[in-house]
């Protein structure tokens, strides 16, 4: 996530949030934090600590290398109430193995219009952190995404319902079951999360199949967008 930008100042230069994702009565300065020209966000990450995870050169390429979310790179972006001027920096993390793929709001500085002014449970409340996370992900991510309910129950496509318990169970037949590649993608997705480094040879054994019958289910499933691009000479 190190585009150049498009335009100096432009905190939406790399498309990650636009003036649109904001709900009405919010607004997206076109200017970094303090009139900045540049994106400063690993400056704000290393004093924050959110880069303590990757302390070294050799620490950042282990989690670019992984099959898990990454917490580095995230990118801080600077929004105003406009009734309020109260100021908001939010960041913004891609979680890549996600499934499907979506932008995640992993941090907030909060700050009143003049500063020493108190800030009330009232206002953290009312920042819209949930609105704008959809409206992103909407615009970035335009698929049918899976719906999560009550109960840790998950609304397929189709409209069937399985338990999240369930997704680590033998699947099914691809030509009789028509959510057969979301529950691949959904598989896949917990296999990562639990830190699996193969995780389609664990999908073929759990179904009792091929690694390559495996594998052709998950290469299919990326072509159907369910699953974010593969990266070269990573197994799964």
């Amino acid at each position: 996530m190190h585009p150049s930008p498009q335009r100096t100042g432009d905190q939406s230069y790399d498309g990650l949030i636009v003036q649109s994702d904001l709900p009405d009565g919010w607004y997206l300065p076109s200017r970094f934090p303090g009139e900045r020209d540049d994106d400063a966000s690993e400056q704000i990450d290393a004093i924050l600590g959110y880069n303590d995870q990757s302390s070294t050169e050799a620490d950042r390429q282990t989690q670019l290398d992984s099959e898990t979310n990454e917490t580095i790179d995230g990118r801080w972006r600077y929004i105003e109430h406009t009734a309020t001027a109260t100021r908001v920096m939010i960041r913004l993390q891609r979680q890549t193995f996600a499934v499907p793929e979506e932008v995640r709001i992993t941090g907030v500085i909060y700050l009143p219009w003049r500063p020493g002014d108190p800030i009330t449970s009232q206002l953290l409340r009312e920042l819209p952190t949930a609105r704008i996370e959809a409206a992103i992900n909407k615009r970035l991510f335009a698929m049918r995404r899976t719906e999560t309910i009550t109960g840790g129950k998950i609304v397929l496509p189709s409209g069937r319902k399985v338990a999240e318990r369930d997704l680590l169970k033998p699947l099914s037949d691809p030509k009789k079951d028509p959510d057969f590649y979301e529950l691949v993608a959904l598989q896949h997705g917990r296999l990562t999360a639990k830190g699996d480094p193969n995780p389609s040879a664990t999908m073929a054994e759990i179904s009792g199949v091929a690694l390559s019958t495996a594998q052709g289910w998950v290469t299919r499933a990326r072509a159907r967008g369910l699953l974010p691009p593969g990266r070269q000479g990573r197994a799964g």
